[in-house]
């Protein structure tokens, strides 16, 4: 019996370092993430935007990109950074003048 409970105390704890592992990988594969480059048809994808409002993006600024031959590219990190400076949550404006 006694055993037994060392068994699962070994293996609760080797769960414990596997989520540990985990965590750690999911938080290395995002960083490596945003140092991807998008073309404009991910962009426009990704963002359910249309071409001409993409190009307006690059046009006053809003969105950083490359240029390559004919081809736009953009960071990942510089559209989440847009998505960011935009965020809008109705929730803590109403809880805040409350």
């Amino acid at each position: 019996m006694i055993e037994i409970v060392n068994l699962i105390l070994i293996l609760s704890q080797e769960i414990k370092e596997l989520k540990v592992y985990i965590e750690l990988y999911k938080q290395s594969r995002a960083e490596k993430l945003k140092d991807t480059w998008l073309d404009n048809q991910d962009v426009m994808q990704t963002l359910h935007i249309s071409k001409r409002t993409l190009q307006t993006f690059r046009d006053n600024g809003t969105l950083p990109f490359s240029k390559v031959g004919g081809t736009f590219y953009y960071k990942v990190s510089d559209i989440e950074d847009v998505l960011q400076s935009n965020y809008y949550n109705e929730n803590y404006k109403r809880n805040a003048t409350k």
